[in-house]
């Protein structure tokens, strides 16, 4: 356990910003649910409707850390792939 008071400062502050985290993690899967559900229903307009409402999120997570850039790029990345297969 933190001694000092500069200790239980900083201690105060990692669990808040794991919370916060934590949630905005959550959030960008549910998104990407929505894009997923979208296209396993074949449904291209409705999954392009979803992924451009899920790239700012993903984009801003990724921004502030809570998502690393490359991971968020890899995810719209294969998203994209996928809607655009639904076309062919």
């Amino acid at each position: 356990m933190a001694n000092t008071k500069q200790a239980r400062k900083r201690a105060r502050q990692a669990e808040d910003r794991r919370k916060l985290n934590a949630s905005q993690r959550s959030m960008v899967r549910t998104y990407i649910k929505r894009v997923i559900k979208a296209i396993q229903a074949g449904d291209q307009t409705q999954a392009n409707t979803e992924f451009k409402a899920a790239q700012p999120v993903i984009d801003r997570i990724a921004d502030k850390d809570a998502m690393s850039k490359k991971k968020a790029a890899r995810i719209k990345s294969r998203l994209n792939k996928r809607i655009k297969a639904l076309a062919a």
